[in-house]
């Protein structure tokens, strides 16, 4: 049942004032989640979810769908399981409970470019949300260990982000990010940091051994 409650006021055209009834709803629980593997097909369409995934993201170049990449290489790497969290303060939890936040970038992009990109990884810092409190005031740094992911391939004919061998990364813990103040780092700045880049094989090792530090 839906309740009224205390009423605010509003104008109308006649400059007259009604009151505005506050409508309530019970929670309503989120839809339980399907696990997809392509072959589902529309309602009243000839088409399929795999036709869908290669509409959003065919292009892997592109930096919204890079990032999802970036974070489903790290939770493969981690051994983590389950489906990306829209509204998570992080991007992949480990196993033993390790919050990761992942930042991917990458030498070559989705549109025409006179050079290659200098590599930038941004949004260090965000506002987490949390249900009953909603969006933080302050952007802070809310994740145990940052994986930093750069595509470094600079020739287009042989561009492949499903290559591992042409990704590279860097781990770094919470306190170390903090520590520098920025809201973005750039690749440069974050080997400086860790020393050398990583291969994908050693991410794992790399998070377990950054998460308190």
């Amino acid at each position: 049942m839906h309740s009224l409650q205390a009423a605010g006021r509003r104008a109308d055209g006649l400059g007259m004032t009604a009151l505005l009834p506050v409508i309530t709803s019970p929670r309503v629980p989120a839809a339980e989640l399907r696990d997809l593997d392509g072959t589902e097909r529309f309602a009243g369409l000839d088409a399929g979810v795999a036709d869908f995934w290669r509409f959003a993201m065919g292009d892997l170049r592109s930096n919204t769908t890079r990032g999802l990449l970036a974070e489903f290489l790290v939770q493969q790497a981690v051994g983590g399981t389950g489906v990306r969290e829209e509204w998570a303060g992080h991007d992949v939890m480990a196993p033993d409970g390790t919050r990761i936040e992942v930042k991917s970038s990458a030498r070559l992009q989705a549109w025409p470019q006179r050079q290659t990109s200098p590599p930038t990884f941004r949004g260090l810092r965000s506002r987490t949300w949390t249900e009953g409190r909603g969006r933080a005031t302050t952007a802070t740094h809310h994740a145990d260990v940052y994986v930093f992911c750069l595509h470094v391939e600079t020739d287009l004919a042989a561009f492949d982000p499903l290559d591992l061998e042409q990704w590279r990364f860097a781990v770094l813990g919470r306190r170390r990010v903090e520590v520098q103040g920025r809201a973005s780092l750039g690749w440069a700045s974050v080997l400086r940091l860790t020393g050398h880049p990583l291969h994908h094989r050693e991410l794992a090792a790399a998070v377990a051994s950054c998460r308190d530090t």
